[in-house]
């Protein structure tokens, strides 16, 4: 995996991007192998997050839908990346 410069100021940090779903060629499958299991679920996580479909799922969720999705998210987070990590790469505010 890359190298990638966590020292950025947020003035040089690109905003959010899902550039992936935009050329993604490869199977939306799950089970098959790594590889297309780290597409699938990039590709799935792109496609979930994506601003109208998410303006129509979120209110139908239940509170505790709502706080399953937002502990597991945390829970990944915590576990893989480190502090400086989460405010470069996921916050995008250092």
């Amino acid at each position: 995996m890359s190298q990638i410069n966590l020292n950025t100021s947020p003035k040089k940090q690109k905003k959010d991007t899902h550039h992936f779903i935009h050329s993604y060629k490869g199977l939306g499958a799950f089970g098959m192998d790594r590889k297309t299991d780290e597409d699938t679920i990039i590709f799935y996580l792109q496609k979930f997050s994506e601003d109208t479909f998410m303006a129509h799922l979120v209110p139908l969720l239940g509170d505790k839908e709502l706080e399953e999705i937002y502990e597991f998210i945390h829970r990944l987070l915590k576990r893989h990346i480190s502090e400086d990590e989460y405010h470069a790469l996921f916050l995008k505010d250092r």
